[in-house]
């Protein structure tokens, strides 16, 4: 719609007309009060109706970069002053929709009024041409034709040329993803864990497809709320494409929007917004995922196109119970543990016959109980009761397969059903990076350290935040005897979160291996001071090792171990002792209590100088 096309410049929409010559807007004939720039940001909507246009855009041309102001405030309260004028609203919008930290997009049908009215100075230019030679007119064609052509050349090759000759660019080939968190536009923030768990939800649904990388929730969750452009987020993250988009939850009602840009342009590739009632809200989930997948033209396994297309039901409170129980599981506390535990046991009293809280109910005993936080005898029957009704209810579901390994794994001891088990869990959601991590581990128990490290990476490029992750990473390494890869991966991994104490756990343990005990001491006091413990809990410490070394050290380590009344500890320090017989009695102790780090023993640095004690490592692992 140029100012020269010969058209009027009037556009209607709904009960509203434009004159974008006259800068005036209309409703049902009547003058709204409208000027400025939200006037401007109006012309700028309409001249490209249904597309995005970007807030660098409505920048550049509102308030150029010499024009000292805040542009944040300005065009918010200009787009704020636009929907007044409309009686739109941002939540549920009828004219402009807000694409969250990247612009906004006119979405009512617009008609553009025109009479090809042609002037009467139009009239005689024509006149006068008609009087002109036709050999001249047919030079002056030429040449014309042949300056345009050269401007087209001159113009962005891929771009603009292709937008003058109304072709559209072609679809970028996507094999990444990543889902941002949904933002909660009830802004309620008892709401946030739905959208979290919507969030999650798709990532999930979207990580069954074997040719996508999909980032997975833990580092994906580290940019709610940030203002960080996009296309920074997207090399962050390592990935093609970006999933955005909010939701909004009302009474009985859910309103999904979703937009899909394409990262190292920044081009919005395709929007879609639904509503549904709470009771279809898993069916939504799976219905935005196959679009996604549709869009991004993603080839899909007979068995993951008919997973993408079964119908999920389950009873719209038992997911809201479910929600908050993964809202909390994955804060990775004790604490949120129980809460978690509390949550899907709620969800169960509601809908008996869903296998994903079962599972989610199996899991968080599970780490309860390696966390510390209950004892075996009671953490691990209600683990496997849990377990048992999931695979009864549906056995393929890959959350139900990870938990039946990581029961083989941590509490069976039946090496090849867990090697099995994270097989098939990872064979249905190759993108769940907590069964691949998990994986990474089992592997490296067993020895397997070159295979461990494949997939502990591989759990890192789906999940680059993940402290968990990292974390993984770094420990398979030391027990590889990669030692300096290792403190390079743990060093990494502190920066990502300076206060999970486990990061300065696992790096004392490289540094007193490697006889660095300053080091270790330092990191020591690091992670008990995160824990809780105060400054002067380490002094002992510190003075053994000044006073008689290496030995002063591991005698004050042996004391705490013995305080604690923790045998696995005690085996330990009794082999960095040398002192085998008592190392070997102890670690018979943990055995008969069932302890969990039993599954370590082929793998544990602390038995490394005793060549004896490898038959019996080796026995209690195979």
């Amino acid at each position: 719609m140029s100012d020269n096309d010969g058209r009027s410049r009037r556009v209607h929409f709904s009960v509203f007309e434009v004159d974008l010559r006259a800068g005036e807007l209309r409703k049902q004939g009547l003058k709204v009060k409208l000027h400025g720039q939200p006037f401007q940001v109006l012309a700028m909507l309409l001249e490209r109706p249904g597309e995005l246009v970007s807030r660098e855009e409505i920048r550049e041309k509102l308030w150029p970069q010499d024009t000292f102001i805040d542009f944040e405030h300005s065009v918010n309260s200009s787009i704020k002053r636009l929907r007044e004028a409309l009686g739109d609203d941002a939540a549920t919008p009828r004219f402009i929709e807000t694409l969250p930290r990247h612009g906004y997009r006119f979405i009512a049908p617009v008609e553009t009024l025109s009479h090809n009215h042609i002037s009467k100075e139009n009239g005689e230019a024509e006149a006068r041409r008609s009087h002109l030679p036709k050999r001249w007119i047919a030079g002056a064609m030429v040449g014309l034709a042949i300056a345009v052509m050269a401007i087209l050349v001159g113009l962005n090759a891929f771009s603009l040329r292709d937008r003058l000759l109304l072709r559209t660019a072609p679809f970028p080939k996507i094999s990444s993803i990543a889902v941002l968190p949904l933002e909660n536009l009830s802004h309620d923030p008892e709401q946030e864990y739905f959208a979290d768990g919507m969030t999650e939800e798709l990532i999930t649904n979207l990580g069954n497809i074997a040719a996508l990388r999909v980032i997975s929730r833990t580092s994906v969750m580290r940019y709610k709320g940030t203002k960080k452009p996009l296309p920074e987020i997207a090399k962050e993250l390592n990935v093609d494409a970006l999933v955005e988009g909010t939701v909004l939850r009302s009474g009985d009602q859910v309103r999904v929007t979703v937009n899909l840009l394409h990262a190292s342009t920044d081009r919005h590739l395709w929007a879609a917004t639904y509503e549904r009632s709470s009771r279809d809200v898993i069916s939504l989930q799976d219905e935005v995922a196959q679009a996604v997948a549709r869009q991004i033209k993603v080839a899909l396994s007979p068995a993951e196109a008919a997973r993408l297309a079964t119908v999920h039901t389950v009873k719209p409170e038992a997911y809201e119970f479910y929600l908050k129980g993964r809202y909390h599981y994955y804060k990775w506390t004790p604490e949120d543990f129980r809460k978690a535990i509390e949550y899907f046991q709620k969800a169960i009293e509601i809908d008996s016959d869903w296998a994903p809280a079962y599972a989610g109910l199996a899991t968080s005993y599970g780490w309860l109980w390696i966390e510390g936080g209950v004892p075996a005898q009671e953490a691990l029957p209600q683990f496997n009761a849990a377990l048992k009704t999931a695979l009864a209810i549906d056995d393929t579901d890959p959350e139900v397969r990870y938990a039946l390994a990581a029961s083989a794994f941590y509490y069976r001891w039946d090496w090849g059903e867990a090697d099995r088990e994270f097989q098939r869990a990872l064979a249905i959601d190759p993108n769940m990076v907590e069964a691949r991590f998990e994986y990474a581990w089992f592997l490296s128990s067993m020895g397997r350290h070159s295979e461990a490290l494949t997939e502990a990476r591989s759990a890192v490029d789906r999940d680059p935040l993940s402290v968990t992750a990292n974390l993984a990473l770094g420990n398979i390494y030391f027990w590889a005897h990669q030692d300096d890869q290792a403190i390079v991966q743990l060093r990494h991994t502190v920066e990502l979160d300076h206060n999970d104490f486990r990061s300065h756990v696992f790096l004392y343990s490289v540094y007193e291996t490697k006889g660095m005990y300053e080091d270790a001491i330092r990191e020591l006091r690091v992670a008990k001071t995160l824990r809780g413990a105060r400054p002067e809990q380490l002094a002992g410490l510190e003075r053994a090792y000044q006073q008689s070394g290496p030995e002063g050290y591991w005698k004050w380590q042996l004391s705490e171990a013995q305080q604690a009344n923790d045998p696995f500890e005690i085996a330990e320090t009794y082999a960095r002792l040398g002192n085998v017989a008592q190392a070997v009695a102890w670690l018979e102790k943990a055995h008969q209590q069932h302890d969990w780090r039993m599954v370590q023993l082929k793998a544990s640095r602390a038995w490394d100088p005793f060549a004896p004690t490898r038959a019996f490592r080796v026995s209690c692992a195979a």
